[in-house]
């Protein structure tokens, strides 16, 4: 799992790539935050804390089990898990994954065993992007552990590896589950690729328009249930537990050496350092994607211990933002009183978040509920006026701007 990540940024950022009509140094550009997985032994107590408690609705399921040998069945045992559990908060099929950890061992025995972040994912903005990325990953030296398209999800992707061997992934076009709740029915799962996808492909839109001609029922997908009473009244709205998860993030991490880490984020995947903070002697780095203060946290594994965070991950905290502080506050007395552990670190290791704490979930796992997220201010420059240009005039490229492709991103696909 080697990066290249000595070489210089400048040498790295030499070329520069056409990103829809904008010159990039790289041929994506990261948009946000896109999902987030973690791999878990407790899967049926996980999915308590994740769906019940927390609030993330099941979107899908899929048992890895057929994708083992039977020496590998074996060797998992008659009662062990095998399925995982794709969940949302919003229209995107999945936000959050909780996955066997055992499975996922089997599927890569050479991951070092203290990983048991199973993805962090950032969504771009084309498909065209995803390919080429995948292209700029392999001549950069980047491992790459696979490209193509999934199933649940339906989202074009193509995973590379950081230095200390989290995967990453970048992709598009994630599906996208409607007011009645249902995702895409399994005969719709043909369009899955396990490679880097030719270009074009055909859009979503007549993949829908071809399973209905071969006559596919498009409510036989999975279809969550809320079993839970809703009977808090929250903001007007009654529901299952006195809060609202508005969005995700940031993703937090243990790392071997922050500097290299951060040459990683930064040269190779494009994030931007908002800042750093010194803690007992340990500097950490916040980066961001969009115009959040940060969307990932890189911190020394040598603070784990001195913080009580649970050896066994190197991730330090998931987080999920709420709707407001006052259901934030609410949120606190709701999960106590249904037994989850809930701890507070020192808050000069969340800048850009004021109020927050932790909850554990029953593998152990941080997840960090907060609020609020303070805003990168981007600089305000007066624009010249190159559009007042005679259009026949308008160049083939431009150059980016520093706010370029930032804002509220594009869900789903293009068509």
């Amino acid at each position: 799992m080697v990066v290249n990540v000595d070489r210089p940024p400048e040498v790295q950022s030499r070329r520069r790539f056409d990103v829809g009509g904008v010159l990039l140094d790289r041929p994506f550009r990261i948009r946000r935050l896109g999902h987030f997985g973690v791999n878990v032994d407790r899967i049926d107590e996980g999915i308590h804390f994740y769906s019940d408690l927390l609030g993330f609705m099941i979107s899908d399921e899929s048992n890895f089990g057929a994708r083992l040998t039977d020496e590998q069945r074996a060797a998992l045992g008659p009662n062990a898990g095998t399925t995982g559990y794709f969940t949302r908060y919003g229209t995107d099929h999945h936000a959050f994954v909780l996955f066997p950890r055992k499975v996922f061992r089997m599927f890569a025995p050479g991951e070092p065993e203290r990983i048991t972040i199973n993805q962090i994912t950032w969504q771009v903005g084309s498909l065209a992007e995803v390919v080429a990325g995948s292209q700029f990953f392999e001549e950069s030296g980047v491992n790459v552990r696979r490209s193509g398209r999934d199933t649940p999800g339906s989202n074009w992707h193509t995973y590379p590896l950081d230095p200390d061997g989290h995967t990453n992934e970048l992709y598009y076009g994630i599906e996208q589950v409607g007011w009645e709740g249902y995702s895409k029915p399994r005969p719709m799962y043909n369009r899955g690729f396990r490679e880097r996808p030719s270009l074009p492909q055909m859009s979503e839109f007549d993949e829908v328009d071809e399973a209905l001609k071969e006559g596919v029922d498009l409510e036989s997908g999975f279809r969550p249930v809320e079993t839970n009473p809703r009977t808090f009244d929250v903001d007007g709205i009654l529901l299952a537990r006195p809060f609202k998860i508005v969005r995700i993030g940031p993703v937090r991490i243990f790392v071997d050496d922050v500097q290299r880490s951060r040459a990683f984020y930064e040269s190779t995947l494009g994030l931007t350092q908002t800042q750093t903070v010194t803690w007992n002697g340990h500097e950490c780095a916040f980066l961001r994607v969009n115009t959040e203060h940060h969307s990932l946290a890189l911190y020394p594994s040598a603070m784990r211990e001195s913080l009580g965070l649970s050896p066994h991950t190197t991730l330090l905290s998931f987080g999920v933002q709420l709707a407001n502080y006052r259901q934030l506050r609410d949120s606190i007395g709701f999960l106590r009183e249904h037994g989850v552990q809930v701890r507070q670190l020192p808050p000069e290791l969340s800048p850009g978040i004021d109020y927050s704490y932790l909850a554990i979930d029953p593998d152990g796992h941080a997840v960090q509920l907060y609020y609020y997220m303070q805003q990168a201010p981007q600089p305000i420059a007066t624009l010249s006026a190159p559009g007042s240009e005679q259009l026949d005039a308008w160049p083939a490229t431009v150059d980016a701007r520093p706010d370029t492709f930032l804002g509220e991103p594009y869900l789903g696909p293009w068509g």
